[in-house]
């Protein structure tokens, strides 16, 4: 159970410690469907840490740490894409229609102010489309990709925030 409102939702840098407990998140079956747009085998714990410890190492990556009441909820970050700069989240399934999403994103664009900022969704994601639209992204085309988590080509929406 999610403990209070997303009122209490922090970020903070990524720490080693917090690995497992994003891994586990990462990892669960119906969160990969729900994202479809994830690793190639995401209970690959070794490709999981390989693909952190780069990450991490990259100047160019901003990633934090999802925190409510003191319970690690996910992580949110930046990076270089094919797009341009582009939004990269995660929130645990335990997490979901709380708000911390939302609240997670409002805070991360304070401390990445690049604009434009970019963000990928499968068109069937409403909570993240509504995460997205809520802090101000808007839909600029739709495209298609092969998603490992559903081991499928899908549709996804390109938002944009300027």
């Amino acid at each position: 159970m999610i403990p209070g409102p997303a009122s209490g939702v922090t970020l903070r840098p990524v720490e080693t410690r917090d690995l497992d407990t994003l891994f586990g998140f990462m990892a669960d079956p119906g969160a990969v469907s729900m994202a479809a747009f994830t690793a190639q085998d995401p209970t690959d714990r070794e490709a999981f840490d390989a693909h952190w410890d780069r990450l991490l190492a990259l100047e160019t990556v901003t990633m934090r740490t999802i925190v409510t009441h003191g319970e690690i909820a996910g992580n949110i970050g930046s990076y270089e894409g094919d797009l341009g700069r582009e939004l990269t989240y995660w929130i645990g399934r335990p997490f979901w229609g709380a708000g911390i999403a939302t609240e997670a994103l409002r805070q991360f664009l304070a401390v990445d102010g690049a604009r434009p900022l970019h963000a990928r969704v499968v068109t069937d994601n409403r909570r993240s489309i509504r995460v997205l639209e809520t802090n101000g992204f808007t839909t600029v085309r739709t495209d298609e990709g092969f998603a490992h988590g559903r081991g499928e080509v899908v549709a996804e929406y390109i938002m944009q925030l300027r």
